[in-house]
């Protein structure tokens, strides 16, 4: 049907009070009028021909449209994201504009009725009319609905300032009334901020669109993604025109719908054309930016430092306890919202004067509901502590502020590494080090971190497929904490909030059973209950010194020991276990039975290392007065033996750092040149990405042949996976980035203080020494990102730098504890800071305000840490010694001193040097480096062939955790992850989609404050001394919890080779 075949008629708008205008899904429609965000006014739009629209209305309409010749039909603006325009506006305004409107009353009526509007059409007759006419509709802005969600902010895919017109009416159309004054254009771009945090996000789609939305999921390497465009695109496959005459409906039949429920799976699609392929993104991110949310306020800066200061030095302070409990940011990511809407409860007023925000700061300059400019209301009237009160009281506290907030104690939560060094130096070592070296090297340390992630951001943070899972689980946890939207989903229609007060509740006192009543429940090793003190069964069947092949507990802390599973794609949960079944369960057992390497003397798994005679190893033996290696002693006492699952471990890190790099380079090597070649590019032109418009012809954004854009297919060896961005970077765009120079700057200056650091004082480690643990880290830290980004799964340097050191260093130790701390420690908090990016990435926080939370909470953490410690080292007696009071026996501290004996002094050369034991393991990094290759070659060309989803480093580099974790931590890790990430996202994807993310966070959240309420309010004070029972008994009985060997060695003898 053409337009020329429609019926003329004449429309007359009801009244209806602006508070009662809502859409068919109970939201209210906003206005798109720049200067009046705040009022909310329905809209209804009948078919009609498209001839020019005689009405006369103000700069206030609820819908704008560029300014169109009287000669010409109404010009519509393009759908696209233009370059020099803020997106939260809809069009520029013009005084002669043309349209169907409803317009307000002036601001002196008392009543909220809205004029009546009489619209005059036109019979169009002229064929070259309607096609241009039809042309132009198929760009008209799509309705932009509010809903309860993340404020008043702009969709990924809103309509915006056009630049595109119809080459139809370019001739007709004059430059002077194609846009307004620039100034208008500026003030167009701020938003009041009132109501912010409660305001609805603006969203584009369809309101007539009442199409099954089934959300077919495959897997497809690095996340599921929903196939078919249907339901997936924020436009229909038909013209605009069609949709909007499929909602024509009179009012009333509006408001019958107004409170229906619809299904999650059904009704109006909110994705912008180039939202996120991903599912878990889909599911944990909203496509929208609330532009006018305040996010520099004291209330975000005086939080952060609160909780940077206590999580800090709570964590430093129980870490050199035993039993030690670890305060994780969840806590206060939890904590700090009752905290920011008591902050509002107590210092906001009714009478307090309006703000405005813009990219998160306060603009003095305020305007009235008409948009003019008015000064700042005097303050002076106000007393001293009303104005203090108002300065405190800043903007309405939000997610983007939460955001922040958990950003900066996601960073100091952490002890600092180098506060072990430290404690080593200073209590094992007996070196006097003076507070500046303490605060030098461990700001030093801490902040490297910020050059990697910082010089990496095209590579780590920006692209749609580096999608953070971990990250995902905070984005839902500020969903459900700020957004009171709630659509039923696979007939759930319980909100996510409430979702997660149930299973938080829940988690939380039932981690008084595995926890505190009945541990067994914990360590369930049920099958070596019927024959303790059997030694196959404990190897196989344990759960403490076993292979964990019964995989069952009921303690949330073991399963989720290596990670929550249900933030890992369930493939990169295969490629783990299928690691693990292969190594672990089938080649330890064989290799343990067999006596190789000894290891049938040893317990089957184990985290310490043991002498000749089965013992765990005593270093002191082999060290002088001085601690210096003493080569007589060691070679009077014993070689170094590991467990067979320890010897496997180094063998799997040897591979996966070989694989690491092979993979990167084989699968993803092509995207970083590119990459980097449009980094040299950009830097060349100083040329910063400007917020583009989505991709298209100039159809209105609309493809030839009316077809959306459709959700890319992802894989974890995705070709071009770096090089695909969304509309979360595009959105980004919007804001200042942080200059490169502001990290090279961090990298020289924190380089220069290392290397007075490691040249000043007596650490024996030369200025080149450091700046080879910066290149081991710079080599490897975007392959290593690019794991963690897309599976979640950390790949640790630490072994690696601790052997480069001990073979180029050799016989310093302490050399070797600096050494791995700015190589490892380097690595682990750039992905760090690189996933709190990426966070800050979904959740639009400006980048230069981000930059600035990270730093300050990284510094405040730093020297919060370092008092503490000098504090504890004054006043905790024998602390770091066997007598010391109340348990601080610095057990963290001890370990790490273990192996810088072992690797700094005895070093690698005795361990995998000629006619050393463990030689073999070398050719492990020949093995990894090469074994991606062929899986690549042959599946390069094949999309959907199994064998792009075998990611070795993944694979090999996973099982590191082992030891001190167990068979069991990874076994009923991949059931759970099989359960939630398949089968569940398969079968309801609805579902899937709208609380795993929720139940992760809870499950984790409550497991954290059921840890803290045990610790410090039941056995801290002693309260459980005595009391045992059959639950807290059973599992410590027999060989499993007595890590018993297979094979005993007499009295008198013992293993292994007799001369080293």
């Amino acid at each position: 049907m053409t337009l020329s075949h429609l019926r003329l008629r004449n429309v007359r708008l009801k009244k209806m009070p602006a508070a009662s205008s809502k859409n068919r899904d109970g939201l209210s429609l906003m206005s798109l009028d720049p200067h009046d965000a705040h009022n909310d006014h329905s809209q209804t739009v009948p078919l009609q021909p498209l001839r020019p629209i005689t009405t006369k209305t103000s700069r206030s309409s609820a819908v704008p449209c560029l300014p169109a010749d009287p000669t010409d039909p109404v010009n519509v603006s393009n759908p696209t994201l233009p370059t020099s325009y803020d997106t939260n506006t809809a069009a520029s305004l013009s005084d002669s504009t043309e349209v169907l409107i409803r317009t307000p009353r002036s601001s002196s009526s008392t009543s909220h009725d809205f004029h009546h509007t009489e619209l005059n059409y036109e019979a169009n007759t002229d064929p070259a009319a309607d096609s241009r006419g039809l042309r132009i509709m198929s760009k008209a802005p799509l309705l932009i609905r509010s809903s309860p969600g993340f404020g008043t902010g702009s969709y990924g895919a809103a309509p915006v300032h056009p630049d595109t017109r119809d080459s139809d009416s370019d001739d007709d159309i004059g430059a002077p009334s194609s846009r307004r004054p620039s100034t208008d254009s500026y003030h167009s771009r701020r938003r009041h901020s009132i109501g912010a945090g409660r305001s609805g996000a603006f969203r584009t789609g369809t309101s007539s669109l009442n199409r099954r939305r089934k959300s077919q999921s495959e897997e497809i390497g690095g996340s599921t993604v929903a196939v078919g465009p249907e339901g997936r695109s924020s436009v229909s496959e038909r013209p605009l025109i069609n949709d909007l005459a499929a909602d024509v409906k009179s009012d009333s039949s509006a408001v019958e719908d107004e409170d229906s429920s619809v299904d999650a799976n059904e009704g109006v699609d909110n994705d912008p054309p180039d939202n996120s392929p991903y599912a878990q993104v889909r599911a944990s991110v909203s496509p929208t930016d609330n532009t006018s949310l305040s996010i520099n306020t004291p209330r975000m800066w005086i939080l952060s430092t609160l909780f940077s200061i206590l999580g800090s030095s709570t964590n430093l302070f129980f870490s050199l306890r035993y039993p030690s409990v670890s305060i994780t940011p969840v806590i206060a990511l939890l904590l700090v919202h009752p905290l920011g809407l008591l902050w509002d409860y107590i210092l906001k007023r009714p009478d307090d004067p309006p703000e405005e925000f813009e990219d998160g700061v306060r603009i003095d300059r305020m305007r009235t509901p008409h948009g003019d400019n008015l000064e700042p209301a005097p303050l002076k009237e106000r007393s001293r502590l009303g104005r203090l009160r108002l300065w405190l009281a800043q903007g309405n506290w939000n997610e983007k502020e939460h955001s922040c907030v958990y950003v900066s104690s996601n960073v100091s939560f952490g002890f600092a590494f180098a506060t072990d060094v430290i404690v080593e130096q200073t209590q094992f070592y007996k070196q006097d080090v003076s507070i500046v070296y303490q605060l030098l090297l461990t700001l030093s340390t801490q902040i490297l971190g910020y050059t990697f992630a910082g010089l990496a951001r095209r590579f780590l943070v920006r692209p749609a497929g580096m999608i953070w899972p971990s990250t995902l689980m905070s984005a839902a946890m500020f969903t459900t904490l700020h957004k009171e939207e709630n659509e039923p989903a696979n007939g759930w229609r319980i909100s996510r909030w409430r979702f997660f007060f149930i299973v938080w509740i829940s988690g939380f006192v039932f981690y008084f059973l595995p926890g505190l009543l009945m541990p067994a429940l914990s360590y369930f090793n049920v099958i070596t209950w019927f024959a303790p003190d059997n030694v196959v069964v404990a190897n196989l069947f344990g759960v403490v010194s076993g292979l964990g092949l019964f995989p069952l507990t009921f303690d949330w802390a073991q399963i989720a020991y290596i990670g929550s599973p249900l933030l890992t794609p369930f493939w990169a949960a295969m490629n783990v276990i299928g690691g693990l079944v292969i190594v672990m369960w089938i080649i330890a057992p064989i290799g343990y039975y067999c006596n190789l390497f000894y290891s049938s003397y040893m317990p089957i798994l184990s985290a310490s290392v043991f002498d000749n005679t089965g013992k765990i190893y005593d270093v002191s033996k082999i060290l002088t007065s001085d601690f210096l290696f003493d080569r007589e002693a060691y070679s009077k006492y014993s070689r170094v033996f590991l467990p067979i699952t320890y010897v496997l471990s180094y063998g799997l890190q040897f591979a996966g750092l070989a694989s690491l790099l092979t993979h990167t380079t084989c699968w993803h090597g092509k995207d970083i040149y590119v990459q980097w070649k449009r980094s040299l590019k950009e830097a060349e032109e100083n040329n910063r990405p400007e917020y583009q418009p989505l991709e298209s012809d100039t159809n209105g954004g609309v493809p030839p042949n009316g077809d959306l854009p459709s959700v890319t297919r992802s894989s974890s060896t995705f070709d071009n996976i770096l090089s695909h961005e969304d509309v979360h970077n595009r959105l980004m765009r919007r804001y200042k980035d942080a200059p490169i120079t502001w990290y090279l700057l961090t990298f020289v200056s924190m380089t220069a203080i290392g290397i007075f650091v490691v040249e000043y004082y007596p650490i024996h480690l030369p200025w080149y020494g450091l700046l080879l643990a910066l290149g081991i880290c710079a080599v490897l830290f975007i392959p290593i990102g690019i794991v963690m980004a897309v599976t979640n799964q950390h790949s640790s340097i630490y072994l690696i730098c601790q052997l480069i050191c001990g073979v180029v260093f050799p016989g310093r130790p302490v050399a070797n504890m600096v050494f791995v701390t700015y190589g490892y420690i380097s690595s682990a908090q750039g992905i760090k800071f690189a996933a709190d990016l990426k966070l800050g990435h979904y959740m639009k926080i400006p980048p230069r305000l981000l930059f600035s939370v990270q730093m300050f909470a990284t510094i405040v953490s730093s020297v919060t840490q370092i008092l503490v410690l000098n504090w504890m080292f004054v006043n905790v007696p024998g602390i770091c010694t066997p007598s010391a009071i109340n348990g601080f026996t610095c057990p963290i501290a001890r370990v790490h001193f273990n192996g810088s004996i072992l690797w700094g002094v005895v070093g690698p050369a005795e361990f995998f040097g000629p006619n050393a034991t463990y030689r073999p393991l070398v050719w492990c990094f020949l093995i990894g480096a090469i074994a991606p290759i062929p899986l690549w070659l042959y599946g390069r060309n094949k999309k959907s062939s199994i064998v792009r989803k075998i990611n070795l480093p993944v694979l090999f580099g996973s099982l590191s955790w082992i030891p001190p974790a167990t068979g069991l931590n990874f076994s009923v890790w991949a059931v759970v992850c099989y359960i939630f990430n398949y089968l569940i996202k398969n079968r309801a994807s609805a579902w899937w989609a709208k609380y795993t993310m929720t139940l992760s966070a809870a499950l984790d959240s409550g497991l954290a404050f059921g840890i803290v309420i045990v610790f410090f309010g039941f056995i801290y004070p002693g309260w459980m001394e005595g009391f045992s029972w059959w639950g807290t008994d059973v599992y410590r009985k027999g060989c499993d919890w007595q890590a018993c060997s297979y094979n005993t060695v007499p009295n008198g003898s013992h293993f292994g080779p007799d001369t080293w």
